[in-house]
């Protein structure tokens, strides 16, 4: 049965950026799929919430653990709880993100440091943590990071976040050539326009907001959830000859 691909049932992860938004979204989705998933973030009592809220609907098991991802230590401890605690990894979620917004011209350094830490070195040595294990164990998994529309395009005031952006796809298609070979497949989720805490500057600017919306063939930002689904798909047996791609989920404004 086609359906029995889709299942997750047996399958453990980490998903980072899981307090809110769409790493919670998506870790609600692999739970209901049958995985158990830790959701890590920086703060624990948030996770914690987050985790119960998920693990009501859900058929695995959701363990919360805070991290920080622009710190490699704490990295490497959380890789060494998640094991501990699932026995192995069959996927990651590179999830976490960091937006700030300034003109170019007056981007603080700081700003670009810490975007680009939380957006791109934090997923590049996690997913070589992770991919390390599943290589040292033979396990056939799939790394996911989350990209963005402005992967395409440049967007306004966002300079550290789409050079972040681009570069993640970048090494996605990397990360797909070096590890083909042990049968782990990388790919990237690019939402477009999402109802998430990164966005509220954007939502509660009346003619930018209608400007993108107007622009979306779908006529609607996208929820959270609406990211579950792809995220079940490439954690899942039924993309297992799908690696090294960008799947954009963005209503369609692509297109326009």
């Amino acid at each position: 049965m086609i359906l029995d691909k889709f299942s997750l049932a047996g399958k453990r992860g980490i998903v980072t950026g899981a307090g809110s938004g769409i790493g919670k979204a998506m870790a609600g989705g692999l739970l209901e799929a049958g995985a158990s998933v830790v959701i890590a973030g920086r703060t624990l009592d948030r996770l914690q919430k987050s985790a119960r809220e998920i693990s009501a609907g859900g058929q695995g098991k959701a363990v919360a653990m805070a991290a920080d991802v622009t710190d490699p230590e704490s990295i490497k401890a959380l890789v060494e709880r998640a094991i501990a605690e699932l026995g192995e990894l069959d996927f990651l979620f590179n999830n976490a993100g960091a937006i700030f917004r300034a003109p170019t011209e007056d981007f603080p350094q700081k700003e670009w440091d810490r975007v680009l830490a939380v957006n791109l070195t934090g997923p590049f040595l996690l997913a070589q943590k992770v991919a390390r294990h599943m290589i040292g164990r033979g396990i056939k998994g799939s790394i996911v990071n989350t990209s963005s529309l402005l992967t395409v395009f440049g967007g306004k005031t966002v300079s550290a976040y789409a050079a972040s952006k681009g570069g993640l796809t970048q090494l996605t298609k990397t990360m797909c050539n070096d590890w083909g070979k042990y049968g782990i497949r990388v790919n990237a989720i690019a939402p477009g326009w999402v109802k998430t805490d990164l966005t509220g500057a954007l939502r509660q600017d009346p003619g930018r907001f209608r400007e993108i919306t107007e622009r979306i063939p779908l006529g609607r930002w996208a929820d959270p959830e609406d990211l579950a689904g792809v995220a079940v798909f490439l954690a899942s047996e039924a993309s297992n000859y799908i690696t090294g791609q960008v799947l954009f989920v963005d209503g369609g404004y692509l297109a326009m």
